[in-house]
């Protein structure tokens, strides 16, 4: 940018005119200083005005008053003009350099006012984190000083009591809990237990998963969201895993083992165990370790192996013996599927009279597909009465009845029975998939309860969704079209505002009806929907697979983007800049992809055709999740064709029904954490 200046100022306007000579000099120019005020370029000091004007007078008075040869005189003005003009073009250049610095400067300062307010978030934060921490860090050591022997079992539980309900106000009280002696922990213990009282429930999960620590599936999400929902609501919740070779332990904080010895029966002996202690997520985590069976849990997968009954009846029994030993006396003792199962006999053959009499069992069932039959004998590997427990109303298979079902033993030693599902009902449930337990989930229909998954909202969540260009939420639903706009240009699809995405997560495509997909899409192929498909994880035909995908259903390439890697910021981009999701199923305990895209504002349509017996049920059957009904009167009836219908010809409906959609709270702090509590309290009572 040039200053504006006459011409008429520096050329004079008949250059041909003889005129005296002058001697004409170029006038300084001042350059700007650091921390000197920009505006300075541009103020003249009275005295400089002064000086250039006395410089005029005398060059014109020069030029007047000598004889010259025009020509020289002509040369001498278009030598002014070049060194006016070259004065003036570093002037601006000057003012240029000048406001690029003075625009850094704003810009680092408001680089640094946003990382002030960063770090004044997260020390807020920190210090509900650290509380917790300190939290599971007195009631580890509580657990050294029982298994030490300093303390006994009944001191431990008030102990622990003491600490679960007084959490907030610990750290007035303790102080240097690491520097200090369990001795001089114990004195302030007892100091401070006067006048305590008990009041949240206090939950112990013996499973074989949680997240971010070891995952195969939907148990260690379920585990780990419900645990946090609990604990944010003042119950205290324990997990306790196997230690894994391949645990994630950088996830882990404070992880140390217990300076103490710990045993378990198993095949007719005692065996030690190495006891580890640890924070994750706030939530405090067991792992044991067996000394012996060390191979136990050393293996490259989780599950799968020909001896996974000994392992995980190894597991469940020392988890006893150590809840035991430790004096811990938890309202509940939570386990999951077939693999810990096997506590509920063991807790009312065995446990029941070793100071565990206020204590009940839950049972969560995440799937039927996988029961664990074996031979009768193998239960007095853990201490169990083969003859006691081979019965018809007790852990005999109903079909293969020389054999034991160890699901079924614990669905009947079980206090509560809660079988996660988003979409099915109690007498769906009973009357089919359950693969043969029938007539074990009709005998105990009272004690069993439907529940769905939650949906983490501290991670998926458009209105405070780190991973998105901009933010977005019911009271302001513009910016989701600015995530489209980021989504279309990301992936070089044509940024059309009216454009209808429709965006599908699957972990593989074997997991996709692909008939019903490839009907589907063909049906709105002609209409220039844009698709975007993603995969979990990468496949290794995938070129053949999506060659084949788009040579049947004609989709032109320009609208057809399919990512065969997973990338987790771009996948929070598909939920926000679609407007319809397509899941191969309603239930999607793993990746979610319906709760999702309800959160997101994006319309969830199931791919598969056969939903009819899931329709009889919703109909006909009251005992449905909330999630259920919600999903019986939006979406369970509508096709992808309906779906696009709706959103071209009834604009504003569509709009306002996507935003009671993402009004709706599916977390783990809704409807599965109430079902919980109350299931909790029904059987503390009992």
């Amino acid at each position: 940018m040039l200053l504006e200046t006459p011409m008429s100022a520096v050329i004079p306007s008949h250059p041909s005119v003889p005129r005296p000579n002058a001697t004409i000099r170029a006038r300084a120019v001042r350059c700007l200083r650091k921390n000197e005020d920009v505006n300075s370029l541009f103020k003249a000091s009275p005295e400089m005005k002064l000086e250039a004007h006395e410089d005029s007078e005398r060059s014109l008075e020069s030029l007047q008053s000598s004889s010259v040869d025009p020509e020289v005189k002509h040369s001498d003005i278009w030598r002014f003009f070049r060194e006016a003009q070259q004065n003036i073009f570093f002037i601006n250049k000057q003012r240029l350099l000048a406001m690029e610095e003075l625009d850094k400067i704003k810009k680092e300062n408001q680089l640094l006012l946003d990382r002030v307010e960063q770090l004044e978030m997260q020390k807020q934060a920190g210090v509900g984190k650290d509380k917790q921490s300190m939290c599971w860090e007195l009631l580890h050591r509580i657990d050294s000083m029982v298994l030490t022997g300093m303390i006994n079992k009944e001191e431990a539980h008030d102990f622990r009591g003491l600490v679960v309900n007084n959490k907030f106000s610990l750290s007035d009280v303790f102080s240097d809990i690491q520097q200090k002696k369990d001795s001089e922990l114990l004195s302030e213990f007892r100091q401070f237990l006067n006048g305590s009282k008990r009041s949240g429930l206090q939950i112990v999960h013996i499973c074989t998963e949680m997240e971010p620590l070891v995952s195969s599936g939907s148990l260690a999400p379920y585990v780990t969201g419900l645990s946090l929902a609990l604990q944010k609501k003042g119950h205290l919740v324990e997990v306790i895993l196997p230690k894994y070779a391949s645990l994630i332990l950088d996830e882990v904080q404070g992880l140390r083992e217990i300076e103490a010895e710990s045993f378990s029966y198993f095949n007719g002996q005692l065996h030690g165990n190495r006891i580890w202690t640890g924070i994750v997520y706030g939530i405090g985590v067991t792992f044991i370790e067996p000394s012996y069976y060390s191979s136990f849990f050393n293996r490259e997968r989780l599950y799968g192996y020909s001896d996974d009954f000994e392992r995980f009846s190894y597991f469940s029994r020392a988890s006893l013996d150590y809840i035991v030993k430790s004096g811990k006396q938890p309202d509940t003792l939570h386990i999951h599927n077939w693999e810990t199962a096997i506590v509920g006999p063991l807790f009312w053959e065995i446990f029941v009279k070793q100071g565990l009499a206020d204590t009940r069992i839950l049972l969560t069932c995440h799937s039927f597909d996988s029961q664990c039959l074996e031979q009768p004998g193998k239960l007095a590997l853990c201490g169990l009465d083969p003859a006691r427990l081979h019965r018809s109303d007790r852990l005999q298979d109903n079909a293969k009845t020389h054999l034991v079902n160890i699901l079924k033993g614990g669905f009947v030693y079980s206090n509560k029975v809660v079988i996660v599902s988003s979409i099915g009902s109690k007498g769906r449930i009973i009357q089919g998939f359950n693969h043969g337990l029938e007539p074990t989930l009709a005998t105990n229909k009272d004690k069993l309860l439907v529940c769905p998954s939650g949906v983490d909202t501290s991670i998926w969540d458009p209105s405070k969704d780190k991973l998105l260009p901009s933010n977005y939420s019911t009271k302001d639903m513009e910016s989701k079209a600015v995530c489209k706009l980021a989504l279309q240009q990301r992936l070089g699809l044509s940024a059309h505002a009216s454009a209808i995405i429709v965006g599908c997560v699957f972990s593989d495509f074997s997991d996709i009806n692909m008939v019903d997909l490839k009907e589907a899409v063909r049906h709105v192929s002609r209409k220039g929907i844009q698709f975007i498909f993603m995969g979990i994880c990468e496949m290794a035909n995938v070129s053949k697979a999506l060659d084949s995908f788009r040579e049947e259903v004609k989709v032109q390439d320009e609208n057809l983007r399919f990512i065969n890697k997973y990338d987790e910021a771009l996948s929070h981009l598909i939920f926000a800049g679609s407007d319809i999701m397509l899941c191969q199923s309603f239930h999607d305990p793993v990746f979610q992809v319906p709760l999702k895209a309800l959160k997101y504002g994006a319309a969830p349509i199931a791919i598969t055709s056969d939903n009819n017996r899931l329709r009889y049920f919703a109909d006909h059957d009251s005992e449905t999740t909330k999630f259920a009904r919600f999903i019986s009167s939006t979406f369970l009836y509508m096709s992808l064709s309906q779906a696009l219908d709706e959103i071209e010809h009834n604009p504003l409906k569509w709009k306002q029904m996507m935003m009671d959609c993402m009004a709706e709270d599916f977390s783990w702090d809704a409807e599965c954490y109430d079902i919980h509590v109350s299931a909790y309290t029904a059987i503390k009572n009992l």
